[in-house]
């Protein structure tokens, strides 16, 4: 007779939303055997070429939204639902960075921090956010909240956030606020605290203009500021103040280029060592007027207008 194949246990089924992003060259965690990107990667690689060009838009301070997840280091920002916060969960804080380079964090006392500055599995960083986000709300207090591949329909912050609340980031000197009493945090999170706080380049917000950010390193001082505007205008606007020499902010600046991020321009002033903050307040403001009324205008550039607009495509970079 023939002998009969043992049985075995089928395993059971893992749905492919819990499944935890992980590098390519990795196993994949659905335990295949594959590596992941031949195998549950190729459909988040797949997502991730369906890019949404301005994922914050439609949210208040949406340039902020775009500084904080490239520009600043340090920040947090007190966040409204739409729907209010659920019984047991005293506040919910937006971070740029979280500890061990958690998505978030659902803290001892039930409040919840999301993390911005984090890979995401999809094209679409709002949706990714959102589902992070609502797993925080039902996590355990303690307990952090780790990536995973977001299903394919799924709310978005836009969904979830309330549209007339402020936005109003406060900017930190380093990550202290990752934890209540810093002094006794875990080994871990002490270890990741100090390499965060060493990083850190020293930032400060403007507050006389929206999205303006003050940075300081070691060569030079620079100014980058998140601007709204459609980018063929604003590029127009910016390169007749260059060509008329009236696109600085003060002796010793230099409005160097733009950076490209989340379907926002950035432009870029370089600043002499010693210019801080306070300096350039006064400044930005004068040059958000002289903006305004080169924005306003429709004529064709002139030649020299032209050749500064050229410049400054030239020293644009994409970051997202």
């Amino acid at each position: 007779m023939a002998k009969k194949r043992p049985q075995t246990k089928a395993k059971p089924r893992v749905s492919d939303a819990d499944i935890p992003v992980v590098k390519a060259r990795e196993p994949c965690p659905c335990g295949s055997g594959r590596r992941y990107k031949a195998c549950h990667g190729r459909a988040a690689s797949h997502a991730v070429t369906e890019l949404v060009q301005r994922p914050f838009e439609g949210l208040a301070g949406e340039g902020d939204w775009v500084a904080l997840r490239e520009l600043v280091p340090a920040a947090t920002v007190a966040l409204t639902l739409t729907d209010g916060l659920p019984d047991g969960i005293p506040s919910v804080t937006l971070a740029t960075v979280l500890p061990m380079a958690w998505p978030a964090l659902r803290r001892d006392d039930g409040s919840v921090l999301l993390g911005l500055q984090n890979d995401t599995s999809s094209g679409d960083i709002s949706r990714d956010l959102a589902d992070t986000l609502l797993r925080a709300l039902e996590a355990e207090p303690g307990t952090p909240v780790q990536g995973r591949r977001v299903p394919a329909e799924g709310p978005r912050l836009q969904d979830l956030l309330d549209p007339k609340a402020t936005f109003e980031p406060v900017v930190h000197a380093g990550f202290e606020f990752w934890v209540p009493d810093a002094e006794n945090a875990t080994p871990e999170v002490g270890a990741s605290l100090e390499r965060a706080n060493a990083a850190a380049i020293p930032t400060a917000k403007l507050s006389g203009v929206d999205c303006a950010y003050w940075c300081e390193t070691p060569e030079k001082n620079h100014l980058r500021w998140v601007m709204p505007y459609p980018e063929e205008q604003l590029l127009d606007a910016l390169a007749r103040l260059h060509a008329a020499g009236t696109s600085s902010l003060g002796e010793g600046t230099r409005l160097v280029g733009s950076f490209r991020a989340h379907g926002l321009t950035v432009p870029v002033w370089d600043l002499p060592t010693g210019v801080g903050a306070d300096d350039v307040e006064k400044p930005a403001a004068a040059f958000a007027e002289r903006l305004a009324v080169a924005l306003a205008t429709d004529t064709p550039l002139t030649g020299d207008e032209r050749r500064a607009r050229g410049g400054l495509t030239n020293r644009q970079v994409t970051l997202s």
